[in-house]
């Protein structure tokens, strides 16, 4: 009998409304493969794929210009402390549809989100270590749990031009008060805040999520302040925080210590910024069977819906306004660490996933070039 519980449920295709679905394709990258990148349609069927030369670290989009952006992981980073080696990236390429370089960026100490902007600049976090006498204003974590070297490893936000020039950086250490922003009490001490999403808006700004302080936060690009910000009591460990077309803040709230409820379960909430209050939410009628502890992505389609990632258990699935899921497709593909050169979390992540960070979905006239005629 299958022993694995995901596959024994099913996987690929587990269905599809054609009347209610958006049309288009759903780009995704499987974490623990060398570096597949796929893009399937509707039917859960591969139209087009890339083999990259590194493991996703951690994720692809596709630009404008229909070429591929992939964040890879840095084959020569420094191994910081074990987690490190799970969501650190560090390679940052455009390719196109044959999978040639166009251009790449390389940051060893860049991890999670690596924004490509269409004009060729990228937005991405990155760390360095504090000063220990800074160090010591980090609050709350585990007692004890500084990375091997003892250094607390704090995150910063680097704006790249497209010939790598360092065009805006900013360092959470130098602009987050420490007692609003304290890990929360089951983090180790080793990062700090954990930027888990960077994304630029309209009015020029960067709205960042913030994943062991629970908080969603926009920084003004001209004094570095924070200048909006989404704290614990609305979002609980949240990730993949982007702008809507009307202003507001789309948001996969994981939901792992939530305040005062203590069965955990997933949702996505569309919060408005002038004050703070949930627009809309999705959230599964039985709550606790939509919940990926970490990681997950949510993106608002052209057509109202919203592309969902759960992605610990590699599930993508699109839902309407209304909340009626339309579409839904599960990685089929399992493997674990080994043979990546992530030795450290051999032994903590020693099962076959099928994880995915984020999945995006593009309508038919944003890729061209899959079907030129």
């Amino acid at each position: 009998m299958e022993q694995s519980t995901l596959i024994r449920r099913g996987v690929g295709l587990r269905g599809v409304d054609p009347h209610k679905v958006s049309p288009g394709y759903t780009l995704f990258a499987h974490l623990t493969s060398p570096g597949t990148v796929k893009l399937i349609d509707n039917h859960g069927q591969e139209v087009h794929r890339w083999d990259m030369p590194y493991r996703p670290g951690r994720h692809a989009q596709l630009l404008k210009n229909g070429n591929l952006a992939y964040n890879g992981v840095h084959p020569e980073a420094p191994r910081l402390f074990p987690l490190w080696q799970k969501y650190r990236g560090g390679v940052m390429m455009e390719v196109d549809p044959s999978g040639n370089v166009v251009r790449e960026h390389r940051d060893p100490l860049a991890h999670h989100d690596q924004h490509h902007l269409d004009n060729g600049e990228l937005l991405y976090t990155t760390v360095e270590g504090i000063e220990p006498e800074k160090a010591t204003s980090v609050l709350g974590g585990i007692p004890g749990s500084e990375a091997p070297d003892g250094k607390v490893y704090g995150d910063c936000i680097k704006h790249i031009s497209p010939s790598g020039e360092l065009l805006w950086h900013w360092k959470a250490i130098d602009h987050l008060d420490p007692k609003k922003f304290a890990l929360q009490p089951h983090y180790p001490r080793e990062h700090w805040p954990l930027i888990n999403s960077v994304y630029p808006l309209k009015d020029g700004n960067i709205l960042a999520s913030l994943r062991s302080t629970s908080a969603v936060i926009i920084i003004s690009k001209e004094t570095g302040d924070v200048i909006w910000h989404l704290d614990s009591t609305v979002v609980a460990q949240q990730h993949c925080a982007s702008e809507l077309d009307n202003g507001d803040i789309l948001i996969f709230d994981n939901g792992t210590f939530r305040h005062h409820e203590s069965a955990t379960y997933s949702r996505i909430i569309q919060v408005k910024r002038e004050d703070k209050s949930i627009a809309w939410q999705y959230k599964d009628p039985h709550p606790m069977t939509f919940f990926t502890p970490f990681m997950g992505g949510a993106q608002r389609l052209k057509n109202g819906n919203t592309l969902v990632t759960e992605a610990a258990f590699g599930r993508i699935f699109e839902v309407t306004e209304k909340n009626e899921i339309v579409w839904e497709y599960i990685n089929p593909d399992f493997a674990d660490y080994k043979g990546l050169d992530a030795k450290e979390i051999e032994e903590y992540f020693d099962y076959p996933a099928n994880a995915l960070f984020r999945a995006y979905k593009y309508a038919p006239e944003e890729i061209p070039w899959l079907h030129p005629n």
